[in-house]
């Protein structure tokens, strides 16, 4: 069983990690919270999206060519890997030195994925692959909107089968995400009182 951590030796940890996972669901924040902590920890990020999953015009790698994938890059010495795929979590538990499971309550997701789908509607969001523009549709809705029934426990699977010494920060909000990455970066954590 992996260990859980608070924030305050999340800090800790971040500063001496060399390949740190983040992982949630679709809207829980966690693409913005890897790329602020590539910046501040001058780590390589990896988009699975970009560059395991996504062919141009939203067409899916074949799943023996993104597991290739998927292995090569985890075997990169420094990395922020971003994003899930919980049958094939294995591949990056086993090298990573901490999970970030960004794991906020369903409207909070709700709303990162429309807001997001605003924001970026017409265009490339940050972490996708040249010719996948931002879209909606029904099943990237369900896949948020049940993702805790049907998701989350295949992650709490794969945490309990990696190894007993390895980190996990579960992270609940967009302002616990804020919080870390600002103690990251001023040296401190500031803990809001709500």
């Amino acid at each position: 069983m992996t260990i859980s951590i608070d924030r305050a030796a999340a800090i800790e940890q971040l500063r001496h990690a060399r390949r740190i996972m983040v992982v949630g669901c679709a809207g829980s924040g966690k693409s913005t919270l890897s790329m602020r902590l590539s910046e501040s920890l001058d780590l390589p990020y990896l988009s699975m999206d970009r560059e395991i999953f996504w062919l141009p015009g939203w067409q899916l790698r074949p799943r023996a060519e993104a597991l290739e994938r998927m292995k090569a890059f985890a075997q990169r010495d420094r990395w922020i890997f971003d994003g899930n795929s919980p049958g094939s979590m294995s591949i990056r538990l086993d090298r990573a030195d901490m999970v970030i499971w960004m794991r906020p309550p369903r409207p909070v997701s709700v709303y990162g994925i429309l807001s997001g789908w605003l924001r970026h509607r017409g265009t490339i969001r940050p972490g996708m692959p040249e010719g996948c523009p931002e879209k909606m549709d029904w099943p990237f809705f369900r896949y948020v909107w049940t993702f805790e029934r049907e998701e989350a426990p295949q992650f709490e699977y794969a945490f309990s089968k990696a190894r007993a010494d390895l980190p996990i920060l579960t992270l609940r909000s967009f302002s616990e995400a804020r919080q870390l990455a600002e103690g990251l970066e001023n040296g401190q954590l500031e803990v809001d009182s709500c």
